[in-house]
């Protein structure tokens, strides 16, 4: 790393930070949002007469339709952050950096001055506003998610910082809700945040690429402040040659004979990776974790009034746990890339000695972190599953861990198991299918308070089963680098 652009890098790596912990994600704080809007009187008239008299001094009376609206808008707002990962991830590869930014920049501003200007009257507008905010927030998420490349060994530590920055951003909602409390108005609040779209702007041109930060990076490469007129075309020839580089490194499939010299050098294809058994068994991995957490924080407050027996301080005390619990995602998610990041030093120290290819030694820094994940995931669920009041404090700390492990483990793997050119793609397939499969959580929430009249235990132990299924795939990358290491102890 030329110690001439290291300021500048450092400078890309903090404000890539910042903007992830105080935009990307903030959707996640809901709860504190929905406060507002109830104090605001959102979507009040959809509230019984008799519902709106039962209000006492402890504060106004459930609505279940007015909940229903809310619910509805975040369900929304939580799909469309993951569906629309891949239309997102496809603009970044085909356009680039600046094009992409630029267009996070407008969604999200459009998204917050909606917000700014909406009363109770047009708060229909809610449903534009949120998943815009959440579209725009995915972008600058992936966009800022390469400058990793910037730092060559600690690149997964970063992919998994910028990842938990993403989880921790849901407190700026709560931020928002004590401003209030303390006579800020929502609408201050949101055109601040709209005005902070002139800082996105000028980190955009000034310390962002054009195009993409190749990986590895070329000598003397510049981006923003430094960038040369020959950056963008530098950038291209780099990506070219990995994309060659990548290919001939790549696992063969499974019963086929290795190819020769010059069959390796030829690129593969998008759909030839999204078809792959490593990717398929990595969107297993991905949507049964991700569907216990959807289901986890969907249900929580139903959770919580069981089992502490309808007391709602005792209730509100848990909630305001689980809601802290959640801002320390950015301090737990690093420690995923870094185990990722050492164990790749450490396998390339034996390739040497090994002849094992890069893609190999990529791979197997990654089974011990996704083997963890599936583990935290696991102790999670267990713990979820018991109906003990005074356990679900184990329960958040290990679910915010687990949470934090999932999304910046699974950016990380599809960096290392897969070439950077077909990164976005990947990214966005991956997290628009795992948004189809968490969609299961209505119904399965559903049969919960029907057939199985709130009793939710079977359901519990389907889906602990189902999280025993996500160790198979560990172990599957695990056997598909013995067996491309078995080859070459025998030569």
């Amino acid at each position: 790393m030329p110690g001439q652009g290291l300021p500048l890098r450092v400078a890309t790596l903090l404000t890539g930070l910042l903007e992830c912990l105080g935009f990307s994600g903030i959707l996640f704080g809901w709860a504190s949002l929905v406060f507002v809007f109830k104090t605001e009187h959102y979507f009040e008239e959809l509230c019984k007469p008799e519902a709106l008299l039962m209000g006492n001094v402890t504060g106004p009376a459930d609505c279940k339709a007015q909940d229903e609206r809310f619910s509805l808008i975040f369900t929304l707002g939580s799909f469309m952050n993951n569906f629309m990962t891949f239309p997102a991830g496809f603009i970044f590869d085909r356009f680039k950096t600046t094009v992409a930014r630029l267009l996070a920049i407008f969604l999200y501003t459009t998204a917050t001055l909606t917000i700014a200007f909406t009363s109770a009257d047009s708060a229909l507008l809610l449903f534009l506003a949120m998943p815009m905010l959440t579209v725009g927030g995915i972008l600058f998420l992936i966009t800022n998610l390469q400058v990793g490349n910037l730092f060559g060994k600690h690149r997964s530590t970063i992919i998994t910082l910028y990842n938990g920055a993403f989880d921790s951003s849901s407190a700026v909602f709560l931020v928002i809700k004590l401003l209030y409390e303390q006579g800020v108005s929502l609408r201050a609040s949101f055109i601040f945040i709209s005005v902070c779209s002139a800082w996105h702007v000028g980190r955009t041109f000034l310390l962002m690429p054009r195009g993409h930060i190749p990986y590895p990076l070329p000598p003397n490469y510049s981006y923003g402040l430094c960038s040369g007129k020959d950056t963008t075309a530098r950038e291209n020839s780099t990506a070219e040659s990995e994309k060659l580089e990548m290919g001939s490194k790549e696992v063969p499939p499974a019963k086929e004979e290795t190819p020769g010299p010059e069959q390796q050098q030829e690129p593969r294809s998008f759909w030839s990776y999204a078809l792959s058994q490593r990717f398929a068994w990595h969107l297993v991995w991905l949507s049964l974790i991700q569907l216990w957490h959807y289901l986890f924080i969907g249900t929580l407050n139903s959770l919580l009034t069981n089992l502490a027996g309808g007391d709602r301080a005792l209730v509100s005390t848990y909630t305001n746990a689980f809601a802290i619990t959640q801002f320390f995602g950015v301090l737990c998610a690093p420690w995923n890339g870094l185990l990722m990041d050492r164990l790749k030093q450490k396998y390339q120290k034996e390739a040497k000695s090994t002849g094992s290819s890069a893609m190999t030694v990529a791979l197997r820094s990654a089974v011990p972190s996704l083997a963890l994940t599936s583990l935290l995931c696991l102790g999670f669920a267990l713990c979820a599953s018991v109906p003990v009041l005074p356990l679900q404090y184990v329960t958040f700390i290990l679910q915010v861990i687990s949470r934090s492990f999932l999304y910046g483990g699974n950016a990380a793997f599809l960096t290392l198991a897969f070439p950077s050119e077909h990164f976005g793609k990947l990214f966005g397939l991956v997290m628009a299918l795992s948004a189809i499969v968490s969609l299961l959580q209505f119904p399965i929430f559903t049969f919960i308070k029907g057939p199985l009249q709130n009793d939710p235990l079977y359901v519990n132990v389907t889906l602990v089963l189902a999280t025993v299924l996500t160790f198979v795939h560990p172990f599957m990358v695990y056997w598909e680098c013995r067996r491309e290491r078995s080859p070459r102890a025998t030569a």
